[in-house]
């Protein structure tokens, strides 16, 4: 099994918040981080029919380009009254403008009279290296949406659920407490044992 040994990781993304996520969690195993974002890398276009396909997609077109190992993630909510909508299309949900709370209002519009309200997050974070080599790892929270949202952290629908064993949204457990249950750090451990540590 191939382990990530060099001293320079492309955190394929232009999120702020996802790579601020992204280099805490990895931040004892990885020497430098660098990013799509500062190299000015456009972003590819995600046509995939899956989370690990768009993840794929992210992370080999970055490492291709710039000769470096790279990291992706495709991850979304995914509505279990809605047959698992919006799942890739979640950001897409809450269009150019990145409005969430729209989004989710769109959500419980689906939803119409239908009560149930389980959900779970999905991340699938691949890893690519220059010669097209992918490993993969997965992580999902489970929990149930409410609105309206809650708390500060606003970050993507995380102000709108709740995990399942708390009273509180990922946005109201803020950075460190959402990184002891979140799908992206569950994904991450995941990684950082099968190919980092």
């Amino acid at each position: 099994m191939r382990r990530f040994k060099e001293p320079e990781l492309l955190v394929a993304s232009h999120n702020k918040d996802k790579i601020s996520e992204i280099q805490i969690l990895l931040s004892p195993y990885v020497k430098k981080f660098i990013t799509s974002h500062d190299q000015g890398l456009p972003e590819p276009n995600e046509d995939g029919k899956t989370f690990h396909e768009n993840a794929r997609i992210k992370a080999l077109t970055a490492a291709a380009v710039t000769k470096l190992p790279a990291l992706a993630d495709d991850s979304g909510l995914c509505v279990e009254g809605l047959d698992g909508a919006p799942g890739i299309y979640s950001s897409r949900w809450a269009g150019s403008s990145k409005d969430f709370t729209a989004a989710t209002q769109k959500i419980f519009r689906e939803l119409g009279d239908n009560q149930n309200t389980r959900a779970e997050f999905v991340c699938v974070l691949a890893l690519a290296w220059p010669d097209g080599d992918v490993v993969y790892a997965e992580g999902r929270s489970a929990g149930n949406l409410i609105f309206p949202g809650r708390g500060d952290y606003l970050f993507g629908y995380d102000p709108f659920f709740v995990p399942d064993g708390y009273n509180k949204t990922f946005a109201e457990l803020g950075p460190e407490g959402k990184a002891a249950v979140s799908h992206r750090a569950r994904a991450f451990d995941q990684l950082v044992k099968d190919y980092f540590a």
